[in-house]
């Protein structure tokens, strides 16, 4: 995942008039003693963040979510937001919940949904031995309560929601931004494995179910600690395509003074200036709620159930999001940020 540049530290909106001393010199001396709520501790004063109604100091990784960098505009603290339990929970109508992830209309309510006939093929052939064997790729498995489907869609559609995202299952290329023509996976200074035939067909074949209503067994919950997280709602099998990570193509550089946390690059090429990231912010899928371990703790890593790949697919860069081993029902799912640079501030994860 791509990194922002270097934390500045955060200064308040408004200071006090000056008198003989300079602006800046009044507001070093107003928040010179600040100490975080949380540790008590006022070192590492570029990581301190000032909450903009209360004045009171938090560092990033003390946050429950953590910040991997000081957000642009205003930021308040956990007490001075409203409470969680006020969150606004997208409501759970068939209706709503179509037109919300635009599904093609069903002819069949997706409430009677099954799985289409060519989707059970797909799966019989692609058994657990032959990926094993093959390295083969495997589709998701819906659930088949429809009602449980429904409200996995619904609590993605919460957080989405609630981050002031539109749901997107594509790589967008918004003018102004990177075009589709510079994504070329030929450039990737190292080479990059290139998605097998069949591993392509299984691909579009979950992109296919998706749009039929045929949702992942994944449910997006809000922990107090790690924010919007997501748990696998039916036990999932090793090399299971969980998503695709999506939202606009942008080139890096212009994306260095940007507050997200949650940039994942797409192409590293051997001129900086072409380096691709996905920026998830505007419009994305499940892939920006599933958290990273803490990849400087050996529990941490123990955690890891998803690998980060990036693939060559079809002459495109492309990030697909995998299941590394078998997961149970109820495991929340993490994978590694660092899995290509190393600069993702990872230690302070809970």
């Amino acid at each position: 995942m791509a990194s922002s540049t270097s934390v500045v530290s955060r200064r308040r909106t408004q200071a006090p008039k000056p008198h003989s001393k300079s602006k800046s010199e009044i507001v070093e001396d107003d928040y010179s003693n600040t100490l975080c709520e949380k540790c008590g501790s006022g070192d590492n004063a570029p990581e301190l963040l000032l909450c903009d109604k209360c004045d009171r100091g938090f560092h990033l990784y003390c946050l429950r979510p953590i910040l991997a960098s000081v957000p642009k505009g205003p930021w308040f603290c956990p007490s001075c937001v409203i409470n969680n339990d006020k969150l606004t929970k997208f409501p759970l109508v068939q209706t709503k919940i179509v037109d919300f992830f635009r599904i093609g209309r069903p002819s069949k309510s997706l409430y009677n949904l099954s799985p289409s006939k060519d989707c059970q093929k797909k799966r019989k052939r692609s058994s657990l031995a032959m990926a094993k064997k093959r390295r083969r790729l495997l589709p998701f498995n819906p659930t088949e309560d429809p009602t449980r489907r429904l409200e996995q869609m619904a609590s993605l559609a919460t957080a989405l929601s609630a981050a002031g995202a539109d749901f997107s299952n594509e790589l967008t290329y918004m003018p102004g931004m990177a075009r589709r023509s510079v994504n070329r996976a030929a450039l990737e200074r190292e080479g990059m494995q290139v998605l097998s035939k069949e591993d392509t067909e299984t691909l579009y074949l979950c992109k296919n179910m998706m749009k039929q209503g045929e949702w992942p067994p994944l449910m997006v919950v809000f922990d107090p600690k790690e924010g919007f997280t997501v748990e696998a709602d039916r036990s999932i099998r090793d090399l299971t395509i969980i998503t695709e990570y999506v939202g606009d193509v942008d080139y890096l550089k212009n994306r260095e003074t940007d507050d997200g946390d949650s940039m994942m690059t797409l192409l590293a090429t051997s001129d900086p200036s072409k380096n691709l990231v996905i920026c998830p912010d505007k419009r994305s899928n499940i892939a920006r709620f599933i958290n990273g371990i803490n990849n400087h703790t050996p529990d941490g890593k123990k955690k890891q159930n998803v690998k980060c790949v990036r693939f060559d697919v079809n002459g495109e860069c492309r990030v697909l999001l995998i299941a590394s081993r078998d997961i149970r029902k109820g495991e929340r799912l993490y994978y590694d940020y660092n899995g290509y640079e190393n600069e993702y501030p990872t230690e302070h994860f809970v």
